[in-house]
């Protein structure tokens, strides 16, 4: 889950080559779309909803089920973007700012990176739902960087706010539902430990 936001205190000056490079990506895809490693299913609705211990019957009752609107079982609208996460690689876990993978996509995290913002910071996670899940559908996700903030110093430092959308269509093609999420990406060796204390 996003942790606590950064602090802002100001925005840095207009003139930033860094801010002027990153024009580029906005509206472009954060990588290539991809396809959940399997359909929506009941094993995993079961051990999402037994870890919540949310009882709601339509999520594995099928007689409850097909008494509702629904018809069916369907699968918790919070697990939206489970179902696409990939498998994730350990090693380098940490190093890549907990990506499940090696970044090899054209997007803003590999020139930040580069420029000394390495620390990453979820600051925020919006889910919007079309339809609920359906067992069988078979996800496919798609991103696009939305925006990319001015150079802001925080009482994590200095550093960028990052903001992407997901959108997920079912095997039909029909939008399901859409995702932002927004992280902070920051220079660690810019840290003000007086103001980091003054934010706590």
């Amino acid at each position: 889950m996003p942790r606590q936001r950064p602090r802002t205190t100001m925005t840095e000056p207009a003139t930033d080559a860094l801010r002027e490079s990153l024009e580029k990506y906005i509206g472009q895809p954060m990588g290539p779309p991809s396809t959940a490693p399997d359909p929506v299913n009941v094993p995993m609705i079961r051990h999402w909803v037994d870890a919540l211990d949310d009882r709601n019957p339509v999520y594995l009752d099928a007689d409850a089920a097909a008494a509702t609107r629904f018809g069916e079982i369907v699968a918790p609208p919070a697990m939206l973007q489970a179902w696409t996460m990939p498998r994730p690689k350990i090693a380098g876990i940490a190093e890549r700012g907990g990506a499940p993978d090696d970044i090899v996509s054209d997007n803003p995290i590999v020139p930040l990176d580069e420029a000394g913002y390495v620390g990453t910071l979820a600051t925020n996670s919006e889910l919007e739902f079309e339809r609920y899940l359906k067992v069988g559908d078979q996800l496919h996700v798609s991103t696009k960087v939305e925006s990319i903030s001015q150079l802001k110093t925080t009482s994590l430092g200095k550093g960028y706010f990052l903001t992407w959308v997901y959108t997920y269509t079912s095997g039909d093609g029909d939008v399901v539902g859409r995702q932002l999420f927004r992280i902070f990406k920051f220079d660690p060796s810019t840290i003000d430990p007086a103001m980091l204390a003054g934010a706590s």
